[in-house]
């Protein structure tokens, strides 16, 4: 499993995003709590819940706006 670390202008710690085995990405705040999945097969962000939010990978947006 792969981590990127998202940070602000400041080089504060917003997020990361985890690429897991199978391809899905999960968006995590700065606490590790979870925010939202990308999954890239069908191209498509879901929150938390795992309602859909949109098409495309939304979830550096999903992070920051929660």
């Amino acid at each position: 499993m792969a981590t990127q670390t998202l940070k602000d202008r400041n080089h504060s710690i917003i997020g990361y995003i985890e690429t897991r085995s199978d391809g899905t990405h999960v968006g995590k705040d700065k606490n590790h709590s979870i925010k939202g999945y990308y999954d890239p097969k069908q191209d498509v962000t879901k929150d938390k819940n795992h309602s859909i939010v949109g098409r495309g990978n939304l979830l550096s947006s999903l992070i920051t706006s929660l």
